[in-house]
């Protein structure tokens, strides 16, 4: 049972993300059937204004002691720096060691990270920053694409909503679907998410470095319904299949059938978002064959299933 949680405060701390823990492990939801939580707010010093990211500033009446004992410890988002305060670090570690759960949300990974209790862990943290995590901390297993990590007694999520599905699914494995699901309602969200954050992401369109295949490649952008082979694609060059595609992975860094793909499932988005066609409407626009062939590409690049990208991104009409 879940009963007493600590969130760490440090100077540039993010407070929608502190918000999520305290809306989830600080109010008290007793009248709903959830068990009370022991919630503490705690900062280096107790009594001591902490600024936050957005010009505000919060006063944790708890110092770094009572840590101690906590069941889990949260660490919202914070401002990515190149160090982070030694006693926050050492508390956190001596904690861990004495029991106590750690979940960060967001950026929250890096102040984890910093205490090296992410080393051959798995973790996420938003889709951003999540090559520079890997880079920072590269003992960590870092998994961009999903919306939280859950690693036993460390739990990361991704940007700031994940937080919500990291805290939600953290209660509902210590203390029952039940007052998970309580918890949710009150707070008017899911109380679980389905498909990660790749569906977040803005996918970068394919460049190409040179000019040479540059007519080409605008002209198959403009021609995606089509159905373009290699060896029509080299004719159309006017270059053998062979130095086709070597150069197209020379220039583009990719196959010419990976790159076309790719463009399509940028179109299949744009189409999803903007327009009411159906899926099998949609991908013949885009060059799939069938609604099951931009099915299983879609899910691929994108982490979840047009039909729901579509409810998660459309432009109302």
């Amino acid at each position: 049972m879940l009963k007493s949680v600590a969130a760490v405060l440090i100077d540039g701390f993010a407070p929608f993300e502190f918000g999520v823990i305290c809306e989830v492990f600080g109010v008290d939801r007793t009248d709903d059937g959830v068990p009370p939580i022991e919630f503490r707010v705690c900062g280096e010093v107790a009594d001591k204004p902490i600024p936050a990211s957005v010009g505000v500033s919060m006063v944790p009446t708890l110092d770094l002691c009572a840590l101690a004992g906590a069941d889990l410890i949260a660490l919202p988002a914070c401002q990515i720096r190149d160090t982070y305060p030694p006693a926050v670090l050492e508390a956190l570690r001596a904690a861990h060691a004495g029991g106590s759960m750690i979940l960060s949300v967001c950026s929250g990974a890096f102040l984890l990270g910093a205490t090296g209790l992410l080393d051959q862990r798995r973790c996420t943290t938003h889709w951003r920053h999540a090559n520079l995590l890997a880079e920072r901390f590269p003992l960590a297993k870092v998994d961009p694409d999903v919306l939280f990590v859950d690693d036993g007694d460390i739990i990361t999520s991704a940007g700031t909503a994940a937080g919500i599905d990291a805290c939600l699914h953290l209660v509902r494995r210590e203390m029952g679907s039940a007052v998970a699901t309580a918890i949710a309602r009150r707070m008017v969200v899911a109380p679980q998410r389905d498909g990660g954050q790749r569906q977040y992401v803005e996918l970068p369109v394919p460049e190409c470095t040179g000019d040479s295949l540059t007519p080409i490649l605008t002209w198959m952008v403009e021609n995606l319904a089509e159905d373009h082979s290699v060896a029509a694609l080299a004719d159309r060059a006017r270059m053998s299949e062979r130095t086709f595609a070597r150069r197209f992975v020379a220039e583009t860094g990719t196959t010419p059938l990976k790159w076309l793909s790719m463009q399509r499932v940028l179109h299949a988005r744009t189409l999803l978002e903007e327009t009411s066609a159906s899926v099998d409407d949609v991908a013949h626009r885009c060059g799939f064959a069938t609604g099951a062939l931009l099915r299983h590409h879609f899910q691929k690049i994108v982490g979840v299933s047009p039909k729901d990208y579509r409810r998660n991104f459309a432009t109302p009409r």
